[in-house]
């Protein structure tokens, strides 16, 4: 019991930085922006196997047009910080998971009477 404990102090960071100058091998950053912002665009709005079976049983379509506005709307969303929204287009509303991209579930008129949506941080109409 009369041995003594020596405590070596411990750097609280690593000894080697990392070379922060370095760049990526792809090239410039404005390149790298250009491809995010083309695989964003080519990735517009998804729909979860679940939002594809309540369309095709509550029988509703979408044209291109409807689609790019869905697009926008999660864009503006998104720009909001929203996680998981309701965006309400015409007479169909959407329960969107705005980080994924992703329709999670569609309704038309006649379901939205008496329903409630929950664990929804924001709403939009489209």
């Amino acid at each position: 019991m009369g041995e003594q404990l020596t405590i070596i102090p411990q750097p609280a960071w690593p000894l080697s930085t990392p070379d922060r100058t370095a760049r990526p091998a792809t090239g410039s950053p404005g390149k790298a922006f250009e491809q995010a912002l083309s695989r964003q665009m080519a990735n517009p709005v998804g729909f979860s196997r679940h939002a594809l079976d309540r369309l095709a049983s509550r029988d509703i379509t979408f044209s291109d047009q409807d689609v790019q506005r869905l697009g926008e709307a999660v864009d503006q969303l998104q720009a909001k910080g929203g996680r998981d929204a309701l965006v309400l287009m015409d007479t169909t509303a959407l329960v969107v998971s705005v980080k994924n991209r992703q329709v999670v579930t569609v309704m038309n008129q006649s379901q939205l009477k008496n329903n409630v949506f929950t664990h929804i941080d924001s709403a939009i109409i489209a």
